[in-house]
C-alpha cells in the first residue's frame, strides 16, 4: 500500500511547468525503484489474469507509452500495480524532439496537451534500460508484461520510415513480450499519413515478413501491436481493420492522442498544437473501439487507451469492446491509486 498519498504530492507537481514536473518524477522513479523508498508509491496488484495475443496479463490495466520514453522506470511502475508496462516511443537515433514548452496542462479538463515529438535517448540506450530492470531477469519474468513500442526519427523521409521501423524491432524483439508499431503521435510530421491504405499495407506487409524471420532466428514469436489515432472516419478504420488482419498482426492500441478542440474550446492551452490526451479522448477512442471490434470480430485483441480518469472509465472501454486498458495522464491526475481502482472496477463488472 502507498505511504505517500498521491494528493499531497500533486499540488508540488502542478505548481511546476508540466515537462520540469515530469523529468522530476521520472527521476525520482529511477532513483528510488528496488529501494524500500518505492513503499511511497508501492500498490498491491490486483489479480485479474486474462490470456490475450498469446500472453497472459496478470490484470487488465497497463500503463501506456510516452512516460517512461526511455525504459528508465520499468521496476517502479512495476510497483504501482500495473499488468503490463509499455514503454516508448523508441527511435534508431537519439532525438531532442520538438521545441520547448511543448506540454501543457489543461486542468479544468482533466487534460493535456503535448507536442513531444518522440524525444528520447535511441535504440542502444533503450535497450541498456530495459535489461537492467530487475523485472525482466530470469525468475522474475512473470511479474509483469512489458510492451516496447517503435517509431521513426524525425529526419528520416516518411517513405523510409519502414527503414527506422524494422531497425527498432531488430533491436527490440529478443526483450519484448509484445512489440507496438506507433504510426500515430500527431508530433511527427507525416507519421499519420501511414495509417492510409496503401502505406499500412506496405509497412505492416515489411513488418510481418522481418517478423517471421526474428521468431526463426529467436525462437519466440513476439505479438505485435499497432496503435493507431481517435481522428479517424468509420472508412478509415475499416480499412486498418482489414489490413491488420490481412498481415496477421496480433493486436490493435486504440488510441493514441487526439488534435481536435471540441471538447476544450475556450480552455487555457486549448489552442496548442499537439496531441490532446485525457477525459476528453474518452468518447472518441471509445468510438474507434466499439467499431474496432465489430470490424474484427470478438477474438481480435484490443487495448484501449484514452481518457480513463475512473474505474467507471476503465469499465467504459472493456464495454466499448476493448479486453485490457492503459492509462497515462489519468496517473498523472489521479496518480497511483487509480491503477488498483481501474483494475478492481474491471474486475467487478463482469
Amino acid at each position: 500500500m502507498s505511504l505517500l498519498p498521491y494528493a499531497l504530492a500533486r499540488p508540488f507537481l502542478f505548481g511546476l511547468d508540466p515537462e520540469t514536473a515530469h523529468e522530476l518524477t521520472m527521476a525520482s522513479l529511477a532513483r528510488t525503484q528496488g529501494t524500500p523508498l518505492q513503499m511511497a508509491y508501492c500498490t498491491s496488484r490486483v489479480g485479474d489474469p486474462i490470456e490475450l495475443a498469446g500472453l497472459k496479463f496478470p490484470n487488465r490495466v497497463g500503463l501506456a507509452a510516452g512516460l517512461d520514453k526511455n525504459a528508465r522506470c520499468i521496476d517502479g511502475l512495476a510497483a504501482m500495480g500495473f499488468g503490463f508496462v509499455e514503454v516508448g516511443t523508441v527511435t534508431p537515433k537519439a532525438q531532442p524532439g520538438n521545441p520547448k514548452p511543448r506540454m501543457f496542462r489543461l486542468p479544468e479538463a482533466n487534460a493535456l496537451i503535448n507536442r513531444l515529438g518522440f524525444n528520447n535517448d535511441g535504440l542502444d540506450a533503450f535497450l541498456a534500460n530495459v535489461q537492467k530492470s530487475n523485472v525482466r531477469k530470469q525468475g522474475a519474468k512473470n511479474a509483469l508484461l512489458l510492451g516496447l513500442n517503435i517509431g521513426k526519427n524525425a529526419a528520416t523521409p516518411i517513405e523510409n520510415a519502414v527503414d527506422d521501423y524494422l531497425i527498432c524491432l531488430d533491436g527490440v524483439y529478443p526483450h519484448a513480450d509484445y512489440v507496438t508499431v506507433n504510426i500515430s503521435s500527431p508530433n511527427t510530421k507525416n507519421l499519420r499519413a501511414l495509417q492510409s491504405d496503401e502505406a499500412l499495407d506496405a509497412l505492416l506487409g515489411r513488418i510481418a515478413e522481418r517478423r517471421e524471420a526474428l521468431a526463426s532466428q529467436y525462437g519466440k514469436r513476439v505479438p505485435i501491436f499497432v496503435k493507431i489515432a481517435p481522428d479517424l472516419d468509420d472508412a478509415q478504420i475499416e480499412v486498418i481493420a482489414a489490413t491488420l488482419q490481412r498481415h496477421a498482426m496480433d493486436g490493435v492500441v486504440a488510441t493514441n492522442t487526439t488534435l481536435s478542440r471540441d471538447a476544450v474550446k475556450g480552455l487555457r492551452h486549448a489552442e496548442e498544437a499537439g496531441g490532446l490526451s485525457g477525459a476528453p479522448v474518452l468518447e472518441a477512442s471509445n468510438r474507434v473501439i466499439r467499431q474496432l471490434r465489430a470490424a474484427l470480430g470478438k477474438g481480435f485483441p484490443i487495448i484501449g487507451v484514452g481518457g480513463v480518469m475512473s474505474g467507471a472509465d476503465a469499465v467504459s472501454k472493456i464495454k466499448a469492446g476493448a479486453d485490457v486498458v492503459q492509462i497515462y495522464t489519468g496517473l498523472i491526475y489521479k496518480g497511483p491509486a487509480l491503477v488498483a481502482e481501474a483494475a478492481n472496477a474491471i474486475k467487478k463488472c463482469r
